[in-house]
Parts: C-alpha cells; structure tokens; sequence
C-alpha cells in the first residue's frame, strides 16, 4: 500500500508570494480598459518591488490621505459621513485629479449614522461634538477600570461583550446584564443563561443593534463599489488591506487612556504585561482575517505611544516593543505585510526596532518625524520604508517648496530602492497646489534609471 507524502505547509515567504500575487491578479474586477488593467498592475508592482527592497521604475507616491479629499471637493466632513454618495463623489473626484499610486479607502470614515444609532461615546465625530467640516476625535476615559485585569486577561471577548461595549456604547449598556455565554455547557443551565435577552431593556438593545447592522452592511457595500470604481476606471489600487494594533496602544488608547496605562507601568506591571501578552494572538488574528477578507496583504498598525515623548528606551524594551514584535512576527509568518504607521519621532527607537529576527523584505515603515537619513542608514538591506513629508509643508509652504522638499527626499534615501514616498501624518488640511506638487514631482523625479 503506498504511503501518500506529506504535504509540506507552505512558508511564510510562499504565503506573502500568494497574497502578493491574488493582490496584482485583482481576480473578479473588470477594467474600463486595457491601459487601466495595465496600470493598475504597475502600480502594484512598484509597491511590491519596494517590499522587497528591489529598486522599482519608479518611486510610488503613497500619501496618507484622511478627511482632505471632502474638503477639497466642497462636501463637509458630516455630509460623507451620512450620505455614502458624497462620500464616492468626493473620493472619485480626489483621485481622478490628483492620480496618486494608492487609494484612500472609503471605509476609512465610517457612517455616521450607526454611531447615532449606537449611542457611540467614545468618539465626537463630524456634527456630533466637533465643527461639520472637522475629523472625529477620540474622546479618553477608563472605559476599563484599573481593576479589570483579570476580565480581559481571563476572557477578552466575554469581557468587551459584557463590560467593554455596555461604557463606549450607551444603547448596548443593558448587555451588563448578560451572564457570561460560555455558563450553557447544559440544558439545564440554557434557559437562566437567556432570561436578560427577554426584558423589555436587552430587547430595545438588539433592536437598535439590528439597526445599526443594516446601516453597517449598506455602508460597506456602497464603501466597495466606490473603492472598486477607483480600481477599475482609475487603475488606483488600494494598498491597506486591513487594521491592527500594538497590543499597548490597544489598552492605551481606548481603553485604560493614556494618562492610567502609564500609571499602570508602575501600579501594577504584572497585570499589564500579562493583559499586553493576551492581547497578541488577538492582534494578528484582526489583521489576517482582514486580509483574507480584502485581498489585500498589507495591514496597517498606527503606533501611537511608543514615542520617544511617550515613555523611556527601557519602558519601550519592557512594555511596548515585545508584544508588537509578536503581532508582526506573527503577521509575517501568515505571510501579511505589516505597515507600520509611526506616529511622532522614534529617533531613540531605532537601534531597537531594527530587529533581525524580523525577515529582511517581510514589513513598511512609515515615519512622521524620525531623521529619515538615519533610517535609510539603518534599514538598507532590512525593510521598506518613507514618510517624512510634514503635514504642516502641505498647509503652509509653497509648491515650488513642496517639490524642493521631495526631490531632496527622494535624492538622499530614494535612489536604491526599499522607499516609498508618503506623507509623515493623515491629511486633513492641504492647499491643492501643495498636494498637486507632492504627487507630481514624485512621479516625475522619482524615476529610477536601470539597475
């Protein structure tokens, strides 16, 4: 009888190589045209080619885009936040003028209406506590308490059910009622475990739940077809394919705040970290799931307190970087690619991040106010990287400045290959002429002669 071989799993570098290639492929999306196919294909290329730190034809132009794109196309913040039609006309018109080599996904705004549904106090958004015209703000708190460790360590989706979402959402408070859904190991236990979702309180929950739902699922639809309409008549393709967190932005953010996890470091280290660890397969199972979803195999992880103005070299080896190593490794080895969005200034960070048990070619970088030579100087050989085009250039400076600006970029640390050019910080505000002339001269002075 023969012995059938044993199928060899796939490595991390074949699963990237797949992901990139169902990328380029765009299975299922029909182009207006030839040439577009074609370009939408170029364009994916050259963000793979600086993955892979080849040196591609030419520099991609990749910037940060936020609310800008309503501005400029005289639609308010609220109005595309609540009407998906203006949000696909503000977006098709931003990139059919500005033709940049990535999109700024539609989804990225989020409707309105289901955070009204939703009761959603943890965000003020456009209307609702902030200017129309303005992006939404977080709004901290200790939405977990300093004595709810061990809920999220023990059980974290048990603890964002029944704890978690009841504070940050005022129509869900009555699921503090729940008992925990894992008591229904028996028959006899079922019907204990169900009695809140018969009050008159859990019902109108799930009413306004199932409400927000549909708003949701209408949203992604039409967040979809606008997305591929940029793809398929633009040949734009979108480079973000999903969203993750490092686990100590996660607790820092939106849950314990800042001012209580850097409390906590001192308070109680042991619980942080513990929670910081079972947080990390949590991390990575948000982003590969997102990529499979997408199709996409970048997935963003905006780094927020791990600054060098956050905390010290030593709390960054102890509490930051050890959990958000995992949650790239752990990305890597599904073969993702992490974007790593760095926020701030990491000059202290970088003999610490520049880790080699991250594979060479495996992640992208991009930095706000790091020396960007130094980078270049650091990550040659290691990982892609860019950024360092200042918001407040695009705001305040001239075009002829703008381009000046970029040449010197793309001179100093874009000729060899591994850089992409992006913007430091998500655009909100711009001068068009300024944004025309970041996109521009990047595309024309960022053609790279033959190896």
């Amino acid at each position: 009888m023969a012995i059938e071989a044993k199928q060899q799993r796939p490595t991390p570098v074949e699963k990237r190589a797949e992901r990139l290639r169902r990328w380029q492929s765009a299975e299922g999306l029909e182009f207006s045209s030839r040439r577009i196919a074609e370009n939408f294909r170029h364009r994916v290329q050259l963000f793979q080619d600086v993955i892979a730190l080849r040196r591609p034809q030419r520099v991609p132009v990749a910037p940060l885009v936020g609310f800008y794109s309503f501005a400029y196309a005289g639609v308010t913040a609220q109005a595309a936040m609540y009407d998906h039609e203006k949000l696909g006309y503000a977006l098709i018109k931003y990139h059919t003028d500005f033709m940049p080599d990535s999109q700024t996904g539609a989804i990225l705004s989020g409707p309105g209406a289901l955070f009204e549904t939703l009761d959603y106090r943890l965000y003020r958004w456009p209307g609702h506590g902030v200017e129309p015209t303005k992006s939404y703000q977080c709004v901290e708190d200790e939405y977990m308490r300093a004595e709810d460790y061990d809920l999220l360590i023990n059980d974290p989706s048990d603890f964002f059910l029944r704890t978690y979402l009841p504070r940050v959402f005022g129509a869900l408070a009555p699921m503090h009622m729940l008992a925990p859904l894992r008591d229904m190991v028996e028959l006899p236990i079922v019907c204990p475990s169900l009695i809140p979702f018969g009050t008159p309180p859990m019902q109108e929950a799930l009413t306004r739940l199932m409400a927000a739902g549909r708003i949701a699922l209408e949203w992604a639809e039409a967040c979809a077809s606008i997305d591929r309409t940029t793809a398929a008549t633009l040949g734009i393709p979108g480079i973000v394919g999903g969203f993750t967190k490092a686990p100590f932005d996660t607790l820092g953010d939106t849950l314990r705040g800042t001012r209580s996890i850097m409390l906590d470091k001192f308070r109680q280290p042991k619980k942080l970290r513990a929670a910081l660890e079972r947080l990390v397969p949590l991390a990575i199972d948000l982003g590969v799931r997102a990529a499979d979803q997408t199709g996409v195999p970048i997935v963003v992880i905006p780094l927020h307190k791990g600054a060098d103005s956050f905390m010290s070299a030593q709390d960054f080896r102890t509490f930051y970087w050890p959990t958000l190593k995992a949650v790239i490794l752990g990305l890597v080895n599904e073969g993702v690619v992490p974007f790593l969005f760095v926020e701030g200034s990491y000059n202290q960070r970088l003999d610490i991040i520049v880790d080699r048990d991250i594979p060479d070619g495996a992640t992208v970088w991009v930095f706000d106010r790091t020396d960007i030579r130094e980078v270049k100087r650091r990550f040659a050989g290691w990982a892609c990287f860019g950024g360092n085009v200042p918001s407040s250039l695009l705001v305040a400076a001239t075009a002829a400045e703008v381009s000046a600006h970029v040449k010197r970029l793309i001179d100093d640390v874009g000729r060899d290959g591994g850089y992409l050019l992006s913007t430091g910080a998500v655009i909100d505000d711009a001068k068009p002429e300024n944004l025309h002339a970041l996109i521009d001269t990047g595309r024309e002075y960022g053609v790279l002669s033959a190896s």
